[in-house]
């Protein structure tokens, strides 16, 4: 391998067999945290008090406040089943993310689309009710394309059941996907199989500078050869390309594209700081009510730069493009819409975000139905009240 190309290869992974990872009194313990959030639920239906869904409250600032009174559900965790040969891992919702990274990365696998943490306590409902995707997003897929089956408890106090532990097992409406990112307005997520990935056996990161227009024309030539992608950002005039895959496939791409390689440990971090919004570009975004709001578009990846945006950073080949800026929301949507796209208030600093919203208003034909789950579901609207749309 050339000496050039630095690569990060991970340690021989643990024998691929299935693992039962709790002990009988966590078992228990899980079973009266169901019974206590069956409670809560069946009586807030009976007096028509809405529940705001917590878990680790990492990304409580996304989308519009919910109304309501607390419903704490990190008490229902644990990993219930873990099959690397199958590559399923199965996890009551409670169970905190870096506990699932850590059982994976002991047999060398990965939860594909990067789930940002934005916190210690972020748990395996929150990423999912979220939906949020890291840099891979655009080559692996999203949150909702590695559901496989999930557990439900609907606004009676029942526990329902979706799809199962395997890839082709759907009849019907794939009810376990829509879970993904419907933040909790459609009933208590309980359980989730998740489908993971081998980690890359290899990765590199490669720099090159670029002006912006430039660099999405380069992105989009890249994506349509074989070239072992798994992230791209460009920020300030540096367009930085990830790649992930066997060494011998990463040196043929280190010869084709060009560029500066990235030292291991600098490459590590930067991805890292995208993932998690650490990135000095997200330091101007609202904190605790400061700053200008953080919009994120999801744009065609060959949309040319968007006026005003030399200072935007974008990912996922060209499709995420993310603003700091204080114009107005209208004005934002409408740059939005007028190449295909949408924009997402990511991060605000108001309590309520006011007639504008946070998200983009669906079409009618899609907002019927949602309105159609959400009544089979939770007739009586107490989860997560207001949370997608006020």
């Amino acid at each position: 391998m050339s000496q050039a190309l630095q690569v990060i290869s991970p340690a021989l992974p643990a024998p691929l067999v299935p693992r039962d990872l709790e002990t009988h009194s966590e078992t228990q313990a899980a079973a009266q945290a169901l019974a206590t959030i069956r409670e809560r639920v069946l009586a807030a239906t009976a007096s028509g008090v809405a529940l705001d869904i917590q878990g680790g409250n990492t990304k409580r600032w996304y989308g519009e406040t919910p109304a309501g009174e607390p419903l704490d559900v990190r008490g229902y965790r644990g990993i219930v089943s873990y099959d690397p040969a199958e590559l399923v891992i199965t996890a009551r919702a409670g169970t905190p993310l870096v506990e699932i990274e850590a059982a994976l990365a002991e047999c060398g696998q990965i939860l594909p689309f990067e789930p940002p943490h934005f916190g210690t306590g972020a748990t395996l409902g929150g990423c999912i009710a979220a939906g949020l995707a890291g840099p891979r997003r655009p080559h692996v897929g999203a949150p909702r394309d590695f559901v496989l089956g999930a557990v439900l408890m609907n606004g009676q106090g029942q526990v329902l059941h979706f799809g199962g532990q395997v890839m082709k097992n759907v009849a019907g409406y794939d009810v376990s996907r829509v879970l993904a990112g419907s933040l909790g307005t459609l009933g208590v997520l309980l359980e989730l199989s998740i489908k993971v990935l081998p980690r890359p056996v290899a990765e590199a990161t490669l720099r090159f500078a670029l002006p912006q227009a430039q660099a999405i024309d380069q992105l989009n030539r890249w994506g349509g050869q074989p070239l072992p992608l798994m992230g791209s950002a460009w920020h300030e005039g540096t367009l930085s390309v990830r790649l992930g895959g066997a060494a011998a496939a990463l040196d043929a791409a280190r010869i084709a594209m060009g560029g500066e390689h990235v030292g291991n440990a600098e490459a590590s971090a930067f991805w890292q700081t995208l993932r998690e919004q650490t990135h000095p570009f997200f330091a101007a975004a609202p904190v605790a009510g400061n700053g200008q709001p953080l919009w994120r578009l999801s744009v065609p990846p060959t949309t040319p730069p968007l006026a005003g945006s030399d200072d935007s950073l974008i990912e996922w080949g060209g499709a995420q493009r993310w603003w700091i800026t204080s114009r107005a929301p209208a004005e934002i949507r409408a740059i939005a819409a007028a190449v295909g796209g949408h924009a997402t208030l990511f991060r605000h600093g108001d309590k309520s975000t006011g007639a504008h919203g946070v998200f983009t208003p669906q079409p009618a034909a899609l907002q019927a139905i949602g309105e159609r789950l959400q009544q089979a579901f939770d007739p009586s609207r107490i989860f997560n009240r207001h949370r997608l749309y006020r």
